[in-house]
């Protein structure tokens, strides 16, 4: 098989993805509380997005920014240990390739994480390829000389949950949003949801800043987040609460800079965690809600219309069958009335007459009440608008003793079928109370249709 070389277009995607892996260890790299491990890790999950959405063959260019990473850890370093920036690249590269593997056999592509299950498969992903780059790291750099045995649980746990911490907030953010961009941006581009950011970055400001145990402010405005906003507002609060606090801390500044060194890590790197977690499921939850609600109304569209065809079609059927057969039955009344006048007796024909003439009215008695039947029942039930189908319908009620009037609009008012359908069926049984039981001799429906609402 012959080698293809690659074009220029996949030459400068690797550039560009390796640049971006670049410039997001960097930023991870100022966010450093020791010399060794940062408390957070961005390029984990830069890298992991981009494999997942793009595919696993732009591995080059997490290759090549992991190679710009360590190529400056090596020329900044008086006595580069080169063995275990190797391995450093090695697990890294296998973290980011395998976590993007795990994640499309998880969740499948394109996902939303607007589900809790997509939530959770995303966490066993980022978990499990975590866990790599930690024990490959923390082996290379024990086998470097760089960390002694008993600082090896401490160091493997700091990596580990920075990598977890950097994949937990840029993976979602990214998947979140390239998910329906458009969508986003004119959620978000709103005064409510630039409203939010703000009240985000200021309560996490607050919270870090302050000497008083307050970190608990930024989670009310998490929630407002899953509320009203859903995923992308989750994922792009949680970013800017974790910005604020780890670079406060780095900074020398803060509630948890107070704290020992080995405190202080772990104990951001857990705030960051739980902020993200909580926020995430609960914006997922949210989303399914949303989702349950939408899908239950439209289940319950689809039933009234698939109700309405079938009293559609039952009206069909008596029409063309019932109706008939009542038309028929009149018209032979009729017919054998005139041949019992011509023919029978005098003594015979009274009594045969009367009952034939009994017979037929009792046919179009039945005969007006099909026609009724069939047009409340029928495809002409609401025809050209609400207001016409009642004034038809009190046609129809001829042979009630109510003097009965229709005031409305004549135009078709702005409403679904099924809706016009059922303010039809209330005004029906409405009227048909009224003749039963008000010994009313007058009667008024009057159908007002303003904005927002039809009364």
């Amino acid at each position: 098989m012959a080698l293809r070389w690659p074009t220029v277009r996949e030459i400068g995607g690797v550039v560009v993805l390796g640049c971006a892996y670049f410039g997001a260890a960097r930023l991870g790299q100022t966010l450093r509380y020791t010399a060794s491990v940062s408390a957070i890790w961005p390029p984990v999950g830069l890298g992991i997005a981009a494999l997942y959405v793009f595919g696993l063959r732009w591995w080059p260019g997490i290759f090549l920014g992991e190679l710009l990473v360590n190529g400056q850890l090596l020329l900044e370093a008086a006595h580069p240990p080169v063995g275990s920036v190797i391995g450093q690249q090695a697990g890294n590269m296998a973290e980011v390739i395998v976590g993007a593997w795990l994640l499309r056999r998880l969740i499948g592509p394109r996902a939303a994480l607007d589900s809790a299950w997509q939530v959770s498969g995303m966490l066993l992903a980022v978990g499990a390829t975590t866990a790599i780059s930690a024990t490959v790291g923390t082996i290379s750099m024990y086998a470097g000389g760089v960390v002694d045995a008993d600082e090896l649980a401490s160091f493997w746990r700091t990596w580990l949950l920075g990598d977890t911490a950097g994949a937990l907030i840029v993976l979602p953010l990214i998947l979140t949003w390239v998910a329906d961009p458009r969508r986003t941006w004119r959620t978000m581009w709103t005064w409510e949801g630039v409203t939010l950011v703000g009240c985000v970055a200021v309560l996490a400001s607050v919270a870090v800043l302050s000497n008083a145990p307050l970190t608990y402010l930024t989670f009310p405005a998490l929630i407002w987040a899953a509320f009203r906003f859903g995923p992308p507002a989750v994922t792009l609060s949680t970013a800017i609460t974790a910005a604020i606090t780890i670079g406060v801390t780095a900074d020398k500044v803060g509630a948890f800079y107070k704290q020992p060194i080995d405190n202080r890590t772990l104990s951001t790197q857990l705030y960051v965690l739980v902020a993200a977690l909580t926020s995430l499921y609960l914006g997922a939850v949210v989303a399914e809600h949303r989702r349950s609600v939408k899908q239950l109304a439209e289940s319950k569209r689809r039933e009234n219309e698939g109700a309405i065809e079938e009293r559609r079609r039952i009206a069909r059927e008596l029409h063309d069958s019932v109706s008939q057969a009542l038309f028929s039955t009149v018209l032979h009344a009729r017919v054998a009335h005139k041949i019992l006048d011509a023919e029978a007796g005098q003594e015979h024909s009274g009594r045969l007459s009367q009952a034939l003439g009994t017979i037929e009215q009792l046919a179009k008695r039945a005969q007006s009440e099909m026609r009724r039947f069939i047009f409340e029942w029928g495809p002409e039930g609401i025809g050209d608008g609400l207001v016409p189908a009642l004034s038809r319908h009190v046609a129809s009620l001829a042979e009630d003793p109510i003097d009965v009037r229709v005031e409305g609009p004549s135009e078709p008012l702005p409403l679904t079928r099924t809706a016009e359908t059922q303010l039809f069926g209330i005004g029906r049984e409405a009227l048909a109370n009224v003749a039963k039981h008000a010994r009313a001799e007058t009667a008024c429906v009057r159908v007002e249709a303003t904005a927002k609402r039809v009364v």
